[in-house]
């Protein structure tokens, strides 16, 4: 085997930081050389817990140990959600390639910098939208972009989640966390589905959010929100509320002149109801439940994105799709006009 790509993780406050890390430490080509928390306070914090992939590293003190190691390939980009854009931005002006846990902080301006300067310099900069190797998302996105389905007239996505009152120690994935950000709940989860909304239907001619203060004790924060994108000869919705009962009832659903794609839930992921116009290849004519694969979520897109780096791969989304999530998001939110 080809040598190991030496990475590095800056931030460890992101909801998925963890997971992500432990993904990197499996990955049989992928040698991590150290982690990088500048709270000091959460880094005794998981160094005093000890546990999963928090105790298979080394910490770091210093940024510099890994952005300025010409060895070091690409770093995960792990900070909070109020952090995690100015740690990305480092990392590129730093040369690496990074791999960017959503979303891609709140100053549109900033990130587009960000972005061009990694397409001028040739280096990766892909978000870790989750779905983007998930069975039944691949498979709606394909029969949805092939004509399979016809002309896609209506996608609607739900993402809800129950999220606590307070933030966990040492992090800000509680309400309280939200509630720094405008767009609340929907800032924090709707790119994940609008990763898949414009990958199908592209950029939307008008949106429009509605943010509401619904049930928390947290002053302020947008705990029920619902995102409407305009198209011409199309609608998309995403709706987002941070206290559903769980477990939660998170669907994709996209409908066509030809026929329609329904899955819920989608995690975990177990089948599709796929209804057909007409028969079409393997598929009957009327409603298939088509079975599909649960796979783990970051393992996919994270191996793609070492793939890309050895030049076996294109990345899955360009950097133009990725500004385009970003910018539509921050048009949900009220961040940028609608």
């Amino acid at each position: 085997m080809s040598e190991k790509l030496r990475m590095a993780q800056y931030g460890t406050k992101h909801g998925h930081a963890q997971g992500v890390l432990q993904v990197m430490l499996d990955h049989p080509e992928v040698e991590v050389v150290g982690v990088y928390e500048p709270d000091s306070h959460r880094r005794k914090q998981l160094e005093g817990a000890g546990d999963g992939a928090w105790g298979q590293v080394k910490w770091v003190d210093s940024p510099s140990e890994f952005l300025g190691d010409p060895s070091v390939v690409a770093v995960s980009s792990e900070g909070s959600n109020r952090e995690s854009l100015g740690f990305t931005e480092e990392i590129v002006e730093a040369g690496k390639h990074v791999f960017y846990d959503k979303p891609a902080g709140d100053d549109f301006q900033r990130f587009e910098r960000v972005v061009e300067l990694a397409r001028r310099q040739g280096t990766f900069l892909q978000m870790g939208y989750m779905f983007r190797k998930h069975d039944g998302f691949e498979r709606i996105a394909n029969w949805a972009r092939s004509g399979f389905l016809g002309h896609i007239f209506q996608v609607r996505a739900h993402m809800s989640t129950w999220i606590p009152e307070k933030n966990p120690e040492g992090i800000h994935t509680g309400r309280e966390g939200l509630a720094h950000h405008r767009g609340g709940v929907m800032y924090d989860l709707g790119g994940h589905m609008l990763d898949q909304v414009v990958w199908i239907l592209g950029r939307p001619n008008r949106v429009t959010g509605f943010l509401q203060h619904a049930t928390s004790g947290t002053p302020g924060v947008m705990d029920n929100t619902l995102g409407v994108f305009e198209y011409d000869g199309a609608i998309a919705t995403v709706d987002i509320a941070a206290m559903e009962p769980r477990p939660m009832a998170r669907r994709f659903e996209v409908y066509g002149t030809r026929g329609s794609a329904i899955m819920e839930p989608f995690e975990p992921a177990d089948t599709i109801r796929l209804t057909l116009e007409k028969r079409q290849g393997e598929y009957k004519q009327g409603v298939n439940i088509v079975k599909i694969e649960d796979r783990p979520r970051y393992v996919g897109t994270f191996a793609e994105f070492v793939r890309n780096i050895r030049g076996k791969s294109d990345p899955l989304r360009s950097l133009d799709h990725e500004l385009l999530v970003q910018e539509t998001l921050m048009r949900v939110t009220g961040d940028l006009d609608g």
